[in-house]
């Protein structure tokens, strides 16, 4: 790989103490993506979340809001209190500037939730 400069970014986010805010977690987490989406003026395509009983899969939820410049995700496992944030750019948006709305959203609304790691990934590194 060259020096050049990337063509995207990745920002990870993960979480620990992870409480739901409300009965609908999975659905929630959905809503904040999306109106930190728009909010931040990056495109919408498409959105869907999953959430999961424990019976095939441990209990939690996914989500995801598939960008014109990418996607952002949510992965939880609820009963150990653990989610994990992706926000992946490729275009003219910054993700910290995504990934910081969704986190202060999030922190707002969840008392005691706390981030254990965050790392921004360059991601189509040119030559």
């Amino acid at each position: 790989m060259g020096a050049g400069p990337s063509a995207g970014a990745h920002v990870l986010m993960d979480y620990v103490d992870y409480a739901s805010p409300c009965d609908d977690d999975a659905l929630w987490i959905l809503d904040l993506m999306r109106g930190c989406v728009i909010e931040c003026g990056i495109k919408e395509v498409h959105s869907h979340v999953e959430s999961f009983d424990g019976k095939q899969s441990p209990p939690g939820f996914a989500a995801v809001v598939l960008i014109d410049e990418s996607h952002v995700t949510a992965h939880c496992y609820s009963e150990r209190g653990i989610l994990a944030v992706d926000v992946f750019t490729c275009g003219t948006h910054d993700p910290d500037v995504l990934a910081d709305s969704i986190h202060n959203a999030m922190s707002s609304e969840i008392p005691g939730l706390r981030i254990v790691s965050r790392e921004r990934v360059e991601r189509f590194k040119g030559d």
